[in-house]
């Protein structure tokens, strides 16, 4: 039975109604970054890394078994093979001391859901989650806001409406200025819902256009260290080249041809500064990196590079020290 005195007594005054007792929230989004949310953030694409998202492949990939071009494949993927690769790839970060978060869905899902790298982009203070372009790709970021979410890590924006959009478009020049490809993958719906929520934390987006033909701004682009840059020679937007030399970047231009090689050398991943994750047997621009110093790790990765994509794609970059 309840207590009579509880249904008369009056509630004004009380904490719930903002009363003495009451404590307000008085610390911001940013501060209650590494406290209430993960201190995971990236400001750049060349600090140590820390933390990424990866999803292990699994019988999703037998789509491509069925029908390459529907799955966005190049040729069917010999399964196992594909996931002793990936594993390699997973072990390879470990070694270096970089924490990997797998998706692990709860959900059946899509031939390309382990192309991480698409399905968010991270921004100094959360993740904005994607808008997959292809239809057969439609939902692949549910699990991943799932996965998010489990991790702490706030979702500042989920592009909404007819806009698309795949994290490997954008990359950070600065700490302050993201730079977005306008493309095949992300269109310029997506890019305004961004610049817009980026603005909110005092930063800026510059959008350029790419080539038709071409996948992501990632292919175009990679920074290796906080002074170099490498860009594919006559791909590369003008904008992008200019707004690196303005930043201080040096800009190199690896020799790359239209060729099944040259595609896998702009999908490394920097793991530090001058240290990188490059794709087995490509001996000739390993020793072109080694040319600016820097320190060249391999894997193979073959049998995932059938499916249209390689170690970048592969891997959604979390965090990287000293954002």
């Amino acid at each position: 039975m309840t207590n009579p005195k509880l249904r008369t007594k009056n509630s004004f005054g009380a904490a719930a109604y903002g009363g003495e007792n009451w404590v307000a929230r008085t610390a911001s989004h940013a501060q209650e970054l590494g406290s209430l949310w993960s201190g995971y953030r990236v400001t750049n694409e060349y600090a140590p890394l820390e933390a990424v998202l990866m999803h292990r492949p699994g019988h999703e990939l037998a789509a491509s078994l069925e029908d390459t071009e529907k799955a966005l494949m190049l040729e069917s993927i010999d399964i196992p093979l594909a996931q002793k690769q990936h594993d390699g790839i997973s072990d390879t970060y470990r070694q270096e001391g970089i924490t990997v978060h797998l998706v692990d869905p709860e959900m059946q899902v899509q031939a390309n859901q382990m192309f991480c790298a698409d399905l968010c982009a991270m921004t100094p203070q959360g993740a904005i989650l994607a808008r997959p372009a292809g239809g057969v790709r439609a939902g692949e970021e549910r699990p991943v806001a799932r996965r998010l979410a489990d991790l702490g890590i706030p979702i500042l924006r989920t592009v909404t409406g007819n806009a698309i959009f795949e994290g490997a478009d954008l990359m950070w020049l600065d700490k302050r200025t993201a730079m977005i490809g306008r493309g095949h993958r992300t269109n310029q719906a997506a890019i305004t819902q961004i610049a817009t929520t980026l603005a909110e934390i005092d930063c800026e987006v510059i959008p350029v256009d790419l080539p038709f033909g071409t996948m992501h701004f990632m292919g175009m682009m990679r920074i290796a260290d906080y002074n170099l840059a490498f860009c594919w020679p006559r791909r590369t937007p003008v904008a992008t080249v200019n707004a690196l030399r303005d930043r201080g970047y040096q800009v190199a231009f690896p020799p790359l041809t239209d060729d099944p090689q040259s595609y896998r050398v702009m999908n490394f991943v920097t793991l530090g500064s001058r240290k990188i994750l490059l794709a087995a047997g490509l001996e000739k621009f390993q020793a072109y990196f080694e040319g600016f110093g820097i320190d060249v790790l391999t894997t193979d990765v073959s049998e995932l590079a059938k499916a249209a994509g390689n170690i970048g794609c592969l891997s959604s970059i979390l965090s990287r020290k000293g954002g």
